[in-house]
């Protein structure tokens, strides 16, 4: 017997959060019944159906990268029916019932992870979770070097309206381009707060024009055109499960 938000995550709804939010919209029956308490317990023997439709579990875990373009919403879906990742995705793939690990901004490109596994997801993203992501940011101005100090020890940023702590980061100055007046940075995070590198930037005077999140753990863009997308293979599925795991020990 395991928890209803788990077992529906196991079943690549999608994330174990947000599962909790379907159940307590009272989406999720258990043998008929509506339930919306977080503590019940549902074994393969239940049926079970969200709005309506039955639940069937997913046998295989299947963990992809994409190379998403900017202008695609990184959701399953979009009740305003603009376009989403889902729809760079074959109809083979999309039997899996992926949902995205984490989120890149509608105007942000670059690695995206897929997943049926809701507890990959949840360590990877979760609000424990130490795991790399580097980010490429295109900003107006000629960066100085101690704005990049400012970056690594940990900014004061606006978080749908709360101001808020980040945590130390690696950051770096890649280039400058004096006749167009901007300056790319690196930032490589371990968090994923609501546009972060964004308000990180915001926070020190500095206007975002373009953003690209580069790598996520050890998992680059390497030979992947934007909207590709290719199956993780089992090492680097371990190798960002060992990381992730390690980084929460060494806290």
């Amino acid at each position: 017997m395991i928890r209803l938000q788990k077992y529906l995550a196991m079943c690549g709804v999608d994330s174990r959060r947000a599962c909790e939010k379907i159940i307590q919209e009272g989406r999720v029956k258990v043998n008929g019944d509506v339930i919306i308490e977080m503590g019940h317990k549902v074994s393969s023997d239940d049926y079970i159906t969200l709005d309506d439709k039955e639940i069937v579990a997913v046998l295989d875990k299947k963990y992809y990268v994409m190379n998403k373009p900017r202008y695609y919403l990184s959701t399953v879906k979009d009740p305003k029916g603009r376009k989403t990742i889902m729809d760079l995705l074959d109809d083979d793939i999309k039997k899996y019932r992926l949902f995205p690990v984490g989120r890149l901004d509608y105007d942000t490109k670059g690695v995206l992870l897929l997943t049926n596994d809701g507890d990959f997801m949840n360590m990877l993203v979760g609000p424990r979770s130490h795991t790399e992501k580097e980010y490429l940011v295109r900003v107006k101005g000629i960066v100085r070097k101690e704005d990049i100090l400012k970056l690594s020890r940990g900014t004061i940023i606006n978080v749908q309206g709360e101001k808020v702590k980040t945590r130390p980061c690696k950051a770096y100055l890649d280039s400058i381009d004096r006749i167009n007046n901007s300056s790319l940075i690196g930032i490589i995070i371990e968090e994923g707060k609501y546009h972060q590198v964004k308000e990180m930037l915001k926070s020190i005077g500095y206007e975002t024009i373009r953003l690209s999140r580069i790598r996520f753990g050890r998992i680059t863009l390497e030979g992947l055109k934007e909207g590709e997308i290719r199956e993780l293979s089992i090492h680097e599925v371990k190798s960002l499960i060992g990381d992730a795991k390690s980084k929460s020990q060494e806290i």
